[in-house]
């Protein structure tokens, strides 16, 4: 199968990792309502076509935090990708760059930030949750900064994770370590190419940035029991404070969507936020990220950079949260489908579809820039 979009290339993925890596990826929490408005709702935008309007020369470039892209998209953070492809991460990173555009490494990655600083040319965004071991944030935090990682984001949405029935279903969660393993072995061996390429050549199978406080031997099992008890529900805003005193750089800080809390995080001097619901992973039932995006935009776009996740999977989908105030998007599942797919290969060919679609829209919108893109493209 040649894949010309997202939806192909999750077609691709499911049949080429393990059933329970695909459940993990592609799930939402509970009845998985909000993953599914997020798509609903972006689909259901309807754009503005004009025409006779010179759009001979396009520029999609956009400037954050003092770097300049090729295009307002990038590749977001997400746990476990290195378990998608052969160290994942470090193919990823290779396509971000490629592409032009940025690469966020989760704190869950496979690939330690070590890994992924040696093979990048360029600076990265890490990804850090509130940890209850403070001496090992501040840890991650260094390593961080020594890696040049140009920006942090703060994702705030996790205290405790969500309810995710698939997950349960499918065998990475909920059993004994005795059963879990032979349950994702088995799996695992109906899919023989990933048993190669990423089961026996993509070894260590460890979460590389929090290792030093895992045992040896830690499994997947181990890395949902580490998220359980490691994770802080006790962290507030004057938490932020910890992070601001030990990252020097810009922080964007990760899971707004409600007004009340961006006006709140503008107080703080942060840098950025991304308007998200951690792709409806979290709680389930809360309004979609483009439709909590306009309220957001209006309380804080003239203090700080709104950015977006949740839903996206096309150069449209870029157009419409663009339209709707975001400076720049993130991707989630729609890359890791793709690495899942065809690895470093498969993630530059979906940032080009991404890139060409975005043309195509920008043209039949009558835009010529970022600048150019407002509500005024939106067929109200």
């Amino acid at each position: 199968m040649k894949a010309v979009s997202v939806a192909d290339y999750r077609i691709i993925a499911k049949k080429r990792v393990p059933h329970f890596l695909f459940e993990y990826l592609d799930g939402g929490s509970f009845a998985e309502t909000t993953k599914e408005r997020n798509n609903s709702d972006l689909e259901s935008i309807a754009l503005r076509q004009r025409v006779l309007r010179d759009v001979s020369e396009i520029d999609t470039r956009v400037e954050l935090f003092g770097h300049s892209y090729e295009m307002p998209v990038a590749l977001a953070p997400v746990g476990i990708a290195g378990m998608y492809a052969r160290r994942g991460e470090v193919q990823a990173v290779r396509a971000a760059e490629a592409a032009g555009v940025p690469f966020s490494l989760s704190t869950v990655s496979v690939c330690p930030i070590e890994e992924v600083s040696r093979v990048a040319s360029k600076p990265f965004w890490f990804q850090l949750y509130m940890i209850r071991d403070r001496s090992f944030m501040r840890d991650l935090l260094a390593r961080a900064s020594e890696a040049n990682c140009s920006a942090l984001i703060f994702t705030v949405d996790l205290p405790v994770p969500g309810s995710r029935y698939r997950d349960y279903r499918s065998g990475l969660a909920g059993e004994s370590r005795l059963s879990g393993n032979i349950r994702r072995i088995a799996q695992s061996l109906l899919r023989p190419h990933w048993a190669w390429d990423v089961g026996i050549l993509g070894r260590p199978h460890q979460l590389g940035n929090i290792a030093p406080v895992l045992n040896r031997d830690s499994g997947l099992e181990d890395f949902l029991a580490w998220i359980g008890k490691s994770f802080d529900p006790s962290v507030s805003w004057q938490d932020l404070e910890f992070v601001r005193d030990n990252w020097d750089g810009p922080i964007i800080i990760k899971g707004i969507l409600d007004p009340d809390d961006a006006r709140q995080a503008a107080t703080l001097q942060l840098d950025a936020l991304v308007v998200s619901n951690h792709g409806g992973r979290q709680l389930d039932g809360v309004s979609s990220s483009v439709k909590a995006l306009p309220g957001i935009v209006d309380a804080v776009g003239d203090q700080m950079d709104v950015l977006v996740d949740g839903g996206i999977s096309s150069g449209l989908d870029v157009v419409r949260m663009l339209a709707m105030g975001a400076k720049s998007v993130l991707l989630g599942r729609s890359w890791v489908y793709a690495l899942a797919a065809n690895g470093q290969v498969g993630v530059e060919h979906v940032l080009e579809l991404i890139h060409k679609e975005m043309l195509v829209a920008m043209a039949l919108t009558g835009c010529r820039s970022m600048a150019e893109i407002d509500t005024g493209v939106l067929n109200s």
